[in-house]
Parts: structure tokens; sequence; C-alpha cells
């Protein structure tokens, strides 16, 4: 006996990517429906090679549907998920709305599986930030044997995790640029074709983005209260994959080997560090694959027991509905699994 399963948000870059990783990943699932708003009503997205018309949110009765996969923006969460919850339906929602809030749990399977058993408390799992889920998976086992104490990290996040008009707007001004058009930033603040813009979300009155804070608030929340993060978070003219340059200072020695070692046995990671010529990972390479991708794994000498590494990781995928797709699949295995 399988699940009833409706993706929010369906015909977004993020909803799609749902879709696709619930088919390749041979989900349980009896029942997909996808959802959107009113104006997309009717639009086909594919479940593998099913196609499916989008019904409407607003019409949509939840009785009966085991999980819903949301990617639909904090608005959509904070009026939709506590009354889709309270008929039964545990959500787990893509946005920044319930992250941080205490009664839900904010989850990276590989991570912190251990915190769902609160679930029920709202009907309500939190996906974390798109950069956080790829440093912390990175982050967990080493954390495990020597301690995190400090995190130094700075993103390099594409255009995919602004949405779909960011990536159109990289395009366009690529384009443009080649063409001699004028060029007139939309989406972001300054051109980012051929440029780098150390800004994503709003500033707040500390002088950080809220992005930046995101990574620090919801790492101590995932892995440890006593961790210290400074992130400076950038977006850079690549399509689709986020990388980070995380600088981390632990509490008891760790040598570049063991840190090695214990990545390429750690869940969820693929270690390619090789010093010599593009013996490391790039975005481009990261794109469509499930693996966070460590490399450039040396010593930092400037803190008594320091390490450096480059992490990558598809932000579509492991950011945000691989991510999603895993936390509906610890949820079935550890608490709504169902009589044959």
């Amino acid at each position: 006996m399988g699940y009833r399963v409706a993706v929010i948000g369906a015909t977004g870059n993020v909803g799609r990517e749902m879709l696709n990783i619930l088919s390749e990943r041979q989900f349980p699932a009896d029942e997909v429906v996808a959802l959107a708003s009113r104006r997309s009503v009717g639009a086909e997205v594919m479940l593998g090679e099913k196609r499916l018309k989008t019904k409407c949110l607003d019409d949509y009765d939840f009785k009966g549907i085991d999980i819903a996969l949301m990617s639909a923006g904090s608005a959509v969460a904070k009026a939709w998920a506590p009354k889709i919850g309270q008929q039964g339906t545990v959500v787990i929602d893509n946005s920044s709305c319930w992250r941080m809030d205490a009664d839900v749990p904010l989850i990276v399977p590989e991570v912190n599986p251990q915190a769902l058993a609160k679930y029920g408390k709202r009907n309500i799992i939190a996906n974390p930030n798109c950069s956080t889920a790829q440093m912390v998976v990175a982050l967990k086992p080493l954390h495990d044997f020597a301690r995190v104490k400090r995190v130094v990290v700075a993103t390099y996040q594409s255009t995919s995790g602004a949405g779909k008009e960011a990536m159109d707007e990289l395009f366009e001004q690529t384009r443009a640029i080649f063409v001699n058009d004028p060029i007139e930033p939309k989406k972001f603040t300054k051109q980012i074709a051929f440029n780098v813009i150390p800004h994503i979300d709003v500033f707040m009155p500390d002088g950080q983005t809220k992005e930046e804070w995101k990574m620090t608030a919801e790492t101590r929340k995932i892995l440890d209260p006593d961790i210290e993060v400074i992130a400076t978070c950038v977006r850079v003219p690549v399509f689709v994959g986020h990388s980070e340059a995380v600088h981390v200072e632990f509490e008891r020695p760790i040598e570049v080997e063991d840190a090695r070692r214990i990545l390429r046995e750690a869940p969820g990671v693929m270690v390619v560090d090789k010093r010599e010529n593009g013996g490391y990972t790039t975005p481009l390479e990261c794109v469509g694959d499930y693996a966070t991708f460590v490399s450039r794994i040396r010593k930092d000498p400037t803190v008594k027991h320091g390490l450096a590494m480059w992490v990558v990781s598809d932000n579509l995928r492991k950011g945000a509905a691989l991510n999603a797709v895993q936390i509906a699949e610890s949820l079935i295995a550890r608490h709504l699994k169902k009589a044959a």
C-alpha cells in the first residue's frame, strides 16, 4: 500500500524537480497530485513519463493526502501549511517561513533525522536554505570526529536559487552584451552577467544579509547551537549549482587525511580531491547529481585546528527538491509506515 502525495508549486523550478526526483527514486506513491496557483491550473508537468495536469491549491481537499511537498514561497506556506497540517497531511516546506519555529523540525536527513520525532506538533517539517543544506552535509561527519567550533564561509550561489526569472535575467543580459543591447537589472540589484553580487536577500541592521543570517541560524539549529558561523553570500553568473569556500575551526586536532577518509565514508558526500589540474568539482559538473561534492581539502594554518574545503552541490536538488523527498522517505521509514 502506497502513499498519496501532493506537490504544491509544481510548475516552478523546484516543484518540477520534486516530481523528477519522486519518479527517479521510485517513491512509494499510489498517487501524486500537482498543485499550483489559479493562474497555472491546467498546465502540464511531468512525473517520469506520466503527464500531470495541475490543479488549484485554493480548491483542493487534502483529505487522504499523506504528504505535501511545498515549494510555493513563504507567503503561501504561512497561509496554507497550518491548514493542510490540521487535516492530517504532513507538510514538508521548502520556504524560509517555518525554519526557525521551535515546534517545527528543520531537517537534513544525513545530519539530524532524529529531529523528525517532533513533526507531529504542527504536521510541518522545514527544508533548510539551499546553501545551509550542502554545508551541513559536509560538516556533520567532521563535527562528530573533532567538534566544529567556528565556520567562516563564502558562498558562490547560482541564479536558479532566485527562481526562473533570475535565470532568464542572466541569459538575457549575457545575450545583450554580445549584441550590444542595453542592460537593465530587474531581478538583481546590479548586472549579473559577467559579474558577482555580494548581496542575497534583504540587509539586516547589523550589516549582514538575511541569507547570511539564515546560514548561521539554521546551521546552529540543525547541527549544534554552539557553533559560531560567519557567512558572506554572493550571487554569481551560474545557472545551477551552489559553491562554497568553507573554513572550519575544530575543538580537537584533525588531519587532512582523517578528514578526507571521514568524508569519503559519509552519506551523501562525494570526495573529488586531487591536487592537480581539474582535480576538483565545479558547479557545472554537479548539476543533476544527488551528492554534495567536497574538494580542495587542506590545512588552515591560521587557526590551531583548522581545515579549508570547497563544497559544491546542485541547489535545485540537494538544496531543495532532493532534500524534501529524502525527508519524506525518512518520515515514512521512521514514523509513517503503512501496513502492507
